[in-house]
C-alpha cells in the first residue's frame, strides 16, 4: 500500500485541524523537522497542504514548501489555493511532483482540463472533500450541491486519473475512515486511483481500506501523535 504522510501548513508551521476547522488547531510543529523525520524513516511520498492558501484561494506558504522540496528527494504532492495555471507552473518548476486541485474542480472544471493538457494527468490530481455526501470547497468553508460521485465522474471524463477523497466528518477524529464511501467510489470508477484521506488511526484501518480495494492513503494526525509508529507504517507500505 502506498502511504503519504501529511504535513498541513498554517502560518509556516505544521498543524493538525479537526474536521477542517481552522479554530481547532493542534500539534503545531516545525515542518522541516517533520519532513526530516519522515525521510529518515524511509518514506518516499509526502502530502502537503497549504491551509492558508486554501482559505485565501491563492498560494501562501510557498517559502516553506520550497524549503521542504529542497530538503527531500521524496515524491511530493501539494494542494491548497492552487487556482491558476501560473501557480501550477511555479510549483511544478520548483519540483513539486503532483498538484491537487480541489475547489477549482467545482468552480472551474475547464481549468482542470487545461492543466492536464499542459502538464499531464500524472502531475494533476483532484481532491474531493465531502461533507454529508456533498463536495466542500474553499478550505472546507463552503459546501456545494455536487456529490462526490458526480464530481469524480465529471473529472474522469476530463482526463483526471487520481483522486484524493476525504470525508470531512472523519478528518482529525482518529475514529477510522469512511471505508464504505471509498469502496463505493472505487467500485463505481475502477480505472481511477483513489487515495484515502481522513480518520485513519491504526494499521487495522489501513487493512480495511485495502480490503475495500483502496491501495493508497494519506496519514495525518495518526503519525504525528504517534498513534501509529513510523516504523510500523513503513512496514505496512512494504
Amino acid at each position: 500500500m502506498k502511504l503519504y504522510p501529511a504535513i498541513d501548513l498554517l502560518n509556516g508551521k505544521s498543524v493538525r485541524l479537526t474536521q477542517g476547522d481552522y479554530d481547532q488547531v493542534s500539534l503545531t510543529e516545525d515542518p522541516l523537522y517533520q519532513e526530516q523525520r519522515l525521510t529518515d524513516a524511509g518514506f518516499a511520498h509526502l502530502h502537503l497542504v497549504d491551509l492558508d492558501g486554501a482559505r485565501a484561494q491563492r498560494p501562501i506558504n510557498r517559502t516553506v514548501i520550497t524549503r521542504i522540496r529542497e530538503q527531500t528527494s521524496a515524491f511530493i504532492e501539494l494542494g491548497g489555493g492552487i487556482r491558476t495555471l501560473a501557480a501550477m507552473e511555479i510549483y511544478l518548476t520548483i519540483g513539486i511532483d503532483r498538484l491537487i486541485l480541489g475547489s477549482a474542480a467545482v468552480s472551474d472544471p475547464d481549468l482542470v482540463e487545461q492543466a492536464i493538457a499542459r502538464f499531464g494527468s500524472n502531475r494533476i490530481a483532484v481532491g474531493i472533500d465531502t461533507r454529508a455526501g456533498k463536495v466542500a470547497t474553499n478550505g472546507w468553508l463552503t459546501t456545494s450541491q455536487q456529490t462526490a460521485n458526480a464530481l469524480l465522474t465529471a473529472m474522469q471524463q476530463r482526463g483526471v486519473t487520481t483522486f484524493i477523497v476525504t470525508d470531512i466528518a472523519k478528518d482529525g477524529m482518529m475514529q477510522g475512515p469512511n471505508a464504505q464511501l471509498l469502496a463505493d467510489l472505487q467500485q463505481a470508477m475502477p480505472q481511477a486511483t483513489i487515495i484515502a484521506s481522513g480518520g485513519i488511526s491504526s494499521l487495522a484501518d489501513l487493512h480495511r481500506l485495502q480490503t475495500a480495494g483502496i491501495q493508497a492513503a494519506i496519514i495525518g494526525k495518526a503519525w504525528q501523535t504517534g498513534a501509529i509508529e513510523l516504523a510500523m507504517l513503513k512496514q505496512m507500505e512494504g
